[in-house]
């Protein structure tokens, strides 16, 4: 045993595990278990990315100063006030490093992403889970949490693994009741699949104030999982906060190229939501039609609902999936172990996806 003792919380931390990749003994893979996106990353982001290999030998420009710019003039945003990071992940720990400590509290919805508890504990802070009105975020439910003791709120929205959203309304709601000490950090990582008036990704409440932050990601519709991309849009006092915290050269140049080129591919990307548009709705409605519940979703990715039942439940139901080949998420671990979370994935693959399910269900 070592001598070496971690400070205390650490082993309190349940390691955050990612989507299965492979299945033993079977080859051919539909990886429909971490929402990447269906089509792959952009052709133009390829080429980005095979260009610069000659210039593996430099250190990337510690800013990502042309990334900051092109997506402040996209959304009419100022770029000092946009932090990248590897994933809206690290900038989500540096936010929680920032801003809460030991003694502290931070507020999650109860199916949220995994990584808002893991982060708070990280911290040495305590992660509050605030209960859910059926699979949607409660604003309620989170500001009874909320105590003299809460430093940051996390709310996904659309959340994930749910795929359910609250309305800006609420979201104003939220903001508004809530103490102006608390940070209220909006995780907009499916926002560039909604299309409805009654929805924002959060850039009105960050500009409202100064204590609310807006994360994205490039691991989603731009297809760029694998370099590690996300953003921040902040108060000014919180982006200077998070440039003093963060690793210099936090974002590889490859990401940072590839991020340029994917995020001005308009036509790729009206393509990869076209698809989403598409192939969502019918591959739910396929399953439903089996006699499975799955609720609504405004993501690349759904939930289905399995009864209860040895042999016919979401554990045996994935076993099954498995062994043709078909790895989808298994959702115990954010409290609803009669579910599995499915991403969009190629036609192909939602036809077979739908076939499988089928035989299963017999």
């Amino acid at each position: 045993m070592s001598v070496l003792v971690p400070r205390p919380g650490i082993m309190d931390i349940s390691a955050y595990v990612g989507g299965e990749s492979k299945v033993p003994g079977v080859s051919r893979i539909m990886k429909l278990a971490s929402n990447e996106g269906a089509l792959g990353p952009s052709p133009k982001a390829m080429e980005a990315f095979t260009a610069m290999a000659g210039e593996l030998h430099r250190y990337p420009d510690g800013g990502s100063t042309e990334l900051r710019e092109t997506v402040g003039k996209a959304y009419g945003l100022d770029p000092e006030r946009i932090v990248f990071g590897a994933g809206s992940d690290e900038l989500i720990g540096l936010l929680v490093r920032a801003y809460a400590g030991p003694g502290d509290e931070v507020v999650y919805s109860e199916h949220g992403f995994l990584m808002y508890p893991i982060a708070a504990r990280t911290a040495g802070a305590t992660p509050i889970a605030a209960p859910d009105l059926g699979l949607t975020a409660d604003v309620d439910q989170i500001l009874n949490k909320v105590t003299e003791r809460t430093r940051i709120v996390f709310l996904a929205n659309p959340n994930n693994p749910t795929g359910t959203y609250l309305p800006d309304s609420e979201m104003k709601r939220l903001r508004r009741k809530l103490p102006e000490n608390v940070l209220l950090v909006i995780d907009a990582a499916y926002a560039e699949y909604i299309d409805l008036e009654d929805y924002s990704p959060g850039i009105d409440l960050v500009d409202a104030g100064e204590n609310t932050v807006m994360t994205r990601t490039f691991s989603k519709i731009y297809g760029l999982g694998s370099l590690r991309l996300g953003w921040a849009y902040c108060p000014a006092s919180i982006a200077d906060v998070l440039n003093r915290v963060r690793n210099p050269f936090n974002v590889c140049a490859a990401a940072q190229v590839a991020g340029v080129a994917a995020f001005l591919d308009a036509e790729f990307i009206a393509k990869s939501k076209r698809h989403n548009g598409q192939w969502r709705p019918w591959v739910m409605d396929q399953i439903r039609a089996l006699g499975y519940d799955v609720p609504p979703s405004v993501c690349n990715f759904f939930l289905v609902r399995f009864p209860e039942e040895p042999g016919r439940d979401a554990d045996a139901a994935d076993r099954f999936l498995k062994a043709r080949g078909i790895i989808v998420r298994r959702m115990a671990g954010y409290g609803l172990p009669e579910s599995l979370r499915i991403s969009v994935g190629t036609e192909d693959e939602m036809k077979e996806l739908v076939e499988a399910l089928r035989e299963f269900r017999g």
